[in-house]
């Protein structure tokens, strides 16, 4: 009866048959009965009659050239799923691919045909959530340029196969009209998804659709709020079905040569794979860049600190990365996010090393075990750059990550090589500003100090800078260039402008930890200290941060608890 995933339609995506083990309306292939009933209401004598290939098992078809034509909406494979690279060889080596997305992504680049596609805001329909409610989600924005919603695009693809009869859909309605109908074909009470008392609806009528629960049969057409409470359950007998299931090792085990469980996860800010949330300045002011977390143990046996470089490697693949050392982080475990891919940082995305192992039901991938060693990376050299427009990185040995500001984007940068030199370093470092011909380059260099700055002035405005170092201590501060980018610099102020200072953040600054309010860790941390708060919604009074969505309510209470800790421990 509940739906516990992290996407916001998951329970309407099964309603719907979105999986390829599903026909729609809560039918399925392992009965010959709901094969027929779906095939005779649609009229498709060529139905298929058993499952389709689940997302692991379809990439591999892919690859080996069983299936030669994909249709990819709305997801992003060749970062999300695990053994990434291998996914993408199978897209490369695909002969025809569609890819329907609002945003160019890292799986649009192996499109052969790319359809704009209308987003949340633009689309017209309903969602489903866990408790069985449906709700109308309609457009408060239109869809720019010929971005269309994705039934839309596979009607009129239909349409033009041959079967316009068959998908002469006018509006959502139409379809929702259809769904309803189907969920209470031939029904009468065998399944508990019923929306026969909706199938009926004028457009007018679905349109003021309010929020609904199902089960709603046609012959009564009241909703029910709670599915099981007279004890019967959806099966032939009427009784609940437990399953026990046998515990089962994770598919690779660690070894001495990878002796970390890597896990993978989310991060409160983020979503998915970034396509859009990465763009947006504000969620990325609580984790700017990707990092790999490792309990303190462990984070001293490898001889590793916060901030340095680390090479995790696993069976299938390897990238470098900066690390977190986090007492939440379990002892033996590494973990890192999913979100960055490599349109955002270099050591993205993680799910190239984690393994292609699969549970045998649901398909699930073992994304969150997979055997890695962790070794240090020493760092050669550190720096950042800031850029007015977003532009690809140069070639080469180093780390980076890329962040959204408000007036261009930010690169944190570390290698472990020698930067180029001679000509070639010059290539570099224009390729690293994206300089266009007619700019006018500052350079300051203290080659005995290891310190070189570099920027770039297009129409008397700061366009970009570079800023490297041999040495942390050197780096200024990135906030006092972002704050520049654009600004007008008079030809007096060129002769200083990279003289910079030498704080390597501004102290006072910190990470924001509320993002709705933008409250930073050291705002809360004084507000705690000076006015002696105890609790989360004392912080609310005082700063508004926990008030809002409630993603910082965790962090706020830790934050209390280190606070009162620290106050224990002067007491004693």
């Amino acid at each position: 009866p509940f739906s516990l995933t992290g996407q916001p339609n998951a329970m309407g995506g099964r309603e719907v048959g979105g999986l390829a083990n599903q026909l729609a309306a809560h039918m399925g292939f392992n009965d010959p009965r709901d094969i027929d009933r779906v095939r005779r209401f649609w009229r498709a004598p060529r139905l298929a009659t058993e499952p389709g290939l689940k997302a692991v098992d379809l990439f591999d078809a892919v690859r080996d050239g069983r299936v030669k034509a994909l249709w990819i909406m709305g997801t992003n494979p060749a970062a999300s799923m695990p053994r990434a690279a291998r996914v993408r060889e199978a897209l490369a080596a695909c002969p025809f691919v569609v890819v329907s997305d609002c945003w160019p992504t890292d799986t649009s680049r192996y499109a052969h045909v790319l359809l704009p596609a209308a987003g949340w805001s633009e689309k017209d329909g309903t969602v489903t959530n866990s408790e069985r409610c449906i709700s109308r989600q309609r457009a408060f924005r239109a869809a720019p340029g010929y971005a269309r919603p994705d039934w839309w695009m596979l009607a009129e693809t239909a349409k033009r196969m041959g079967w316009r009869d068959a998908f002469d859909y006018a509006n959502p309605a139409a379809i929702f009209r259809e769904h309803a109908a189907l969920s209470s074909f031939e029904n009468r009470g065998a399944r508990r998804f019923d929306l026969g008392a909706l199938a009926a609806l004028s457009d007018n009528e679905y349109d003021a659709l309010g929020p609904v629960q199902w089960p709603i049969p046609p012959r009564g057409g009241a909703s029910v709020p709670r599915l099981f409470g007279d004890g019967i359950f959806a099966t032939s007998d009427g009784k609940a079905r437990f399953v026990p299931t046998a515990y089962r090792p994770i598919a690779d085990a660690t070894t001495p040569e990878r002796p970390l469980v890597l896990n993978t996860g989310r991060i409160r800010d983020q979503w998915h794979t970034m396509t859009r949330t990465g763009r947006v300045p504000r969620l990325m002011s609580h984790s700017a860049s990707p990092f790999l977390d490792l309990h303190p143990e462990n984070a001293a046996a490898f001889a590793l600190a916060a901030g340095d470089l680390a090479r995790v490697e696993s069976a299938h693949g390897v990238t470098v990365m900066p690390v977190r050392v986090s007492a939440d982080c379990r002892r033996g475990e590494a973990f890192a996010a999913m979100h960055w891919t490599d349109q955002y940082g270099s050591s993205g995305p993680i799910d190239r090393l984690t393994g292609g192992a699969t549970d045998p039901v649901s398909g699930q991938p073992e994304l969150k075990a997979t055997p890695v060693a962790v070794t240090p990376v020493p760092v050669r050299w550190r720096g950042f750059v800031l850029r007015r427009r977003e532009a690809a990185m140069p070639g080469g040995e180093f780390y980076w990550s890329r962040t959204p500001l408000a007036r261009g984007e930010a690169g944190d940068l570390a290698g472990w090589t020698a930067l180029p030199g001679g000509d070639e370093s010059e290539d570099w470092i224009l390729s690293m500003l994206d300089a266009p011909p007619h700019a006018e380059l500052v350079i300051y260099a203290d080659p005995r100090r290891d310190v070189f700055r570099y920027a770039s002035i297009v129409d008397g405005r700061l366009d970009a800078c570079l800023i490297i170092a041999g040495r942390d201590a050197a780096l200024p501060s990135r906030h006092d260039f972002a704050v520049l980018l654009g600004s007008l610099i008079s030809s007096e102020r060129r002769g200083t402008l990279l003289a910079g200072s030498n704080r390597l953040v501004d102290a006072s600054v910190g990470p924001t930890v509320c993002t709705c309010f933008q409250v930073t860790r050291a705002e809360i941390e004084r507000a705690v200290r000076e006015g002696n708060l105890t609790t989360v919604a004392a912080i609310g009074r005082v700063l508004s941060a926990g008030t809002n969505c409630g993603s910082c309510l965790p962090e706020l209470r830790r934050m209390l608890s280190d606070a009162a800790d620290g106050v224990s421990a002067l007491v004693k």
